[in-house]
């Protein structure tokens, strides 16, 4: 019997139902499930024949699913009810044993505790990889002088492989995020009920242990209500995703023809429909495209749990598609970046050429005056003297004449041209943390070190 009159309208029947998409948490519906039925039988609540059909029947539904053989019907309002309404089809009535003790809202609660957690160690597994990939191509470039840029204006010469290490320190930022919700989702809200915990003498550390959790959540409202654990993974994704775009940008950029630093491999790359001469660098920019995505799903999680009263509120449903979409795009665009990279050529030539702009050096030259008395910022203004006598006679810095330099600083004299021979600004940035080789190699290996504590 209902407690109702009527029966759901089918215009609410479909915007209630979360089958459509949460069926990707039946491993960890039926993995807690057995938990659950292991632990009912443990404290007496069930019998051991009981728990024994239960886990049966469990086995054959999670096979049905595993082969895409289970048959979702259309009163199947989410996973949890489409779990037991098989396995009791299979098992009988004890089937209807299995919610003893538990509420939907405990079980979905752990449902994305178990999934959350299973993704943020595989965002962490992919950025391991990514990041190895970028020691190996650093390795690969370690001497290959490049402009770098402030305002996509050429500002100083650094080694590529320097500038690709950058990204390394990113990613290995984003692992720690990650790492931070598998903290989160270290206590398990099963055993919470509906909200106010159970009728029963449960053993919720038991299931704690046969689910992986290191202890339970310790207040049962909180147990229901909390999504904090997917807000960080989403937050996480998002700074993420923010740090692959950058990296697609630059691919983006370093591959048109203006540049010309590198090539994305064919197999990384889309033609033109209408110019057959076009080599696009499409996965490079979908790098940039998918970060506001997600971000988007970071804001819109946080309206959903925004002011929202406790305990458990059926707008916690929309949790769902934001965390599944976030999931699905960070790990498609985190093997993306490595696939990229790994295949990408880098032009030296070119790459050199555009170093050697002896515009680059104005700021060694600076500091030679400063090491020669001269207050930096009288330094940076002599400089920008000499910049703009080349610039206006159409020469480059080393054209100017000892006369001319001079004119400018009286402490100018040969050393000024051989400040502008090339390699000596790259070798000059010798603190901790700066381009020069000596300083690169130690950065290389500190990085290997860091990847070797968390194999």
């Amino acid at each position: 019997m209902s407690r109702f009159s009527l029966p759901p309208d089918p215009v609410f029947v479909t915007l209630n139902a979360s089958i459509g998409f949460d069926w990707r948490l039946y491993p960890y519906d039926v993995e807690q499930s057995r938990a659950h039925a292991t632990m009912l039988a443990s404290a007496g609540i069930i019998t051991d024949a009981d728990r024994d059909e239960l886990l049966k029947g469990l086995d054959r539904v999670q096979a049905e699913l595993d082969a895409n053989e289970f048959k979702f019907l259309d009163d199947d309002e989410d996973i949890h009810m489409a779990v037991e309404r098989r396995l009791t089809e299979i098992v009988g009535p004890v089937g209807g044993k299995l919610h003893t003790a538990r509420s939907r809202n405990d079980q979905v609660a752990t449902d994305m505790a178990m999934f959350t957690r299973a993704h943020a160690l595989r965002a962490i597994e992919a950025l391991q990889d990514l990041q190895t990939v970028l020691v190996r191509v650093a390795e690969a470039h370690l001497d290959w002088p490049m402009p770098g840029y402030t305002h996509l204006q050429r500002a100083q010469p650094v080694y590529l492989s320097h500038h690709l290490l950058a990204y390394f320190w990113m990613f290995k930022r984003d692992a720690a995020r990650f790492e931070l919700v598998l903290g989160g989702t270290s206590e398990l809200p099963l055993g919470a009920g509906a909200l106010a915990g159970v009728n029963f003498p449960t053993d919720r550390r038991l299931v704690a242990s046969e689910l992986g959790f290191a202890g339970v959540v310790p207040n049962s409202i909180d147990a229901v209500s909390n999504r904090d654990f997917v807000l960080d993974y989403l937050n996480a994704a998002a700074t993420c995703a923010t740090h692959l775009s950058r990296l697609g940008a630059e691919i983006v950029l370093w591959s048109s023809e203006e540049f010309g630093f590198c090539e994305v491999r064919d197999d990384w790359a889309s033609s033109s429909s209408i110019m057959p001469q076009k080599k696009n660098p499409d996965a490079a920019e979908l790098l940039r495209a998918k970060a506001p995505r997600i971000v988007a799903h970071l804001s819109g999680l946080h309206g959903v749990m925004h002011a929202l009263p406790l305990t458990y509120n059926k707008d916690m449903q929309e949790d769902k598609e934001h965390l599944f979409d976030t999931v699905d795009t960070l790990e498609l665009t985190l093997a993306a970046a490595r696939g990229m990279l790994e295949s990408m050529t880098f032009k030296r030539e070119r790459l050199a050429a555009a170093a050697t702009d002896e515009m680059l050096a104005a700021v060694d030259v600076a500091d030679m005056l400063v090491k020669r008395g001269i207050p930096f910022r009288q330094s940076h203004g002599i400089v920008a003297g000499l910049v703009r006598t080349a610039v206006e006679s159409g020469r480059v810095l080393s054209q100017l004449t000892p006369e001319e330099l001079r004119e400018h600083s009286e402490v100018l004299d040969d050393d000024f041209y051989a400040v502008l021979s090339q390699g000596a600004w790259l070798e000059s940035k010798e603190s901790e943390g700066g381009t020069s080789l000596a300083r690169v190699r130690e950065q290389l290996a500190h990085a290997k070190a860091a990847l070797d504590q968390t194999t």
